[in-house]
């Protein structure tokens, strides 16, 4: 069994949206005092309360003048925004925890701010314990009872629930829509039939990835630019609402038409990553990305417009978004996705393996100084990863070619270490193996940069020598 979340929209009626912003006020002020009285405990000297002594606090909070209104909503959802806090501390410290011992490698988790009511997003949680009822209308809608809100909430049921839901969240957002998100367990899905076709992919921003698979065939997927397709409509709602009075009503219209088309252009980017994904789970045994600091790369690039447009393009692609989808959706269908180090992947030839030195974003196709082959970068640039993906593992997806004496001739591409680069947490057991030798290790603008190990290797590809 495995757990997933269905999400559907909701329609609550006017008289429930009061009830709903109440829960949603309660559960925010619970989870700032939480946060109050750590730092408190913190700037005092003392350790932490725990989490059974924050909800003592609340309860002795709900007797109190000051803290009386708390008690008109369900305690379920004051527990969960006490839970959230507790959880919200705990990641902050295993995150640092974990960058310590790795050197300071790993995601970076910040410390837990305050919530505030202007924020774009609210949401109340649900457990069984609030004893929440659905009831099916028919097959396109259904009623939802929650504890504290009158009546039922009507939500639109896009496809059915597979089990009870475990618990159940209200979310509201900016735009003045609601979603109801449930958890549920279903059963895991039978593995795709093993295939004996790998693919290696190097993101970009003029393509959004160029693939080499090992069976010759290559291909290139196009950068879709959602947010700079939706720039001048979004400009225009910006604009609008720059012009309105602050607190207005008019100036909450402006605001929600602003985030309705942020809202089209992640749902847009999302539902291009699912189906990419799926794709490529659906066709190959193993794909092979270059494990990307996607963070890094969103703060690097000159200073001024132009940087500031080199960093937009990185957000828009949404690298990190799609490996994450990539990385769920592989371990769902029986499939595997490595991370390599990208050191030098557009710097060596694919053919001889030649350094040929960094190049600047605008070259595109180069040719090699060693062998004089004409090379397109980015197509280079995943034939090495799927090099790489062969050397660590013993895939052996590209022909190889010794040298008289016996030795390779390519050079070797130093694999990832754990806790380097991503956003997210990436699965490590998926991360490729230790580096051959001892190569030594150098700093250069961030990311973890390598010197070949003199054990070379000489690969030649079959689909390399029709570019």
């Amino acid at each position: 069994m495995t757990t997933k979340r269905f999400q559907y929209r909701a329609y609550p009626t006017p008289a429930q949206e009061p009830a709903l912003a109440r829960a949603f006020g309660c559960a925010r002020v619970v989870y700032n005092d939480a946060l109050h009285a750590r730092e408190t405990a913190h700037a005092n000297g003392l350790t932490y309360p725990k989490l059974a002594e924050l909800s003592q606090r609340l309860t002795e909070a709900k007797k109190t003048p000051e803290r009386a209104w708390l008690g008109e909503v369900s305690a379920v959802v004051l527990q969960q925004a006490l839970a959230d806090a507790d959880r919200a501390y705990r990641n902050f410290f295993q995150a640092a925890k974990n960058r310590k011992a790795n050197g300071g490698k790993g995601r970076f988790v910040g410390k837990p701010r305050f919530k505030s009511k202007k924020n774009a997003r609210q949401a109340v949680r649900y457990t069984r314990n609030s004893r929440f009822k659905i009831r099916v209308v028919n097959r396109e809608r259904a009623l939802l009872t929650l504890p504290g809100v009158p009546g039922e909430v009507m939500f639109r049921l896009s496809r059915r629930l597979p089990s009870n839901p475990s618990s159940v969240t209200v979310v509201g957002e900016a735009d003045g829509r609601y979603y109801v998100s449930f958890v549920v367990e279903t059963p895991a899905k039978q593995p795709l039939p093993e295939s004996s076709r790998h693919v290696a992919l190097d993101l970009g921003l003029v393509d959004f990835a160029a693939v080499v698979a090992t069976d010759g065939t290559r291909d290139k997927i196009a950068n879709p630019r959602f947010l700079r397709a939706a720039q001048r409509r979004l400009a225009h709602h910006q604009r609008a609402l720059a012009r309105k009075e602050k607190d207005s009503k008019n100036r909450a219209k402006a605001r929600a038409k602003v985030t309705a088309a942020h809202r089209k252009v992640r749902e847009a980017r999302l539902d291009h990553a699912h189906n990419l994904a799926l794709r490529l789970v659906s066709e190959n045994q193993t794909i092979t990305v270059e494990a990307l600091n996607v963070r890094g790369l969103a703060r690097s690039g000159a200073k001024g417009r132009r940087g500031a447009g080199l960093r937009r393009s990185v957000h828009d692609a949404g690298w990190g978004q799609f490996l994450r989808v990539l990385t769920v959706k592989a371990a769902e269908y029986g499939r595997s996705v490595l991370a390599v180090d990208p050191a030098y992947t557009s710097q060596s030839c694919g053919v001889c393996g030649r350094l040929d030195g960094p190049k600047p974003l605008s070259v595109r196709v180069w040719t090699c100084a060693g062998c004089g082959t004409t090379l397109d970068r980015d197509y280079n640039a995943a034939t090495n990863i799927l090099v790489a993906a062969g050397q660590t593992t013993g895939l052996a997806p590209v022909a190889e070619t010794l040298n008289a004496c016996g030795g390779v001739m390519r050079p070797r591409l130093a694999a990832a270490d754990p806790g380097e680069a991503g956003t997210r947490p990436w699965p490590r057991r998926l991360t490729l193996a230790s580096n051959h030798g001892n190569p030594r290790r150098s700093r250069r603008g961030g990311c973890q940069a390598r010197v070949m190990t003199n054990q070379r290797e000489r690969v030649q590809v079959r689909s390399l020598g029709a570019s």
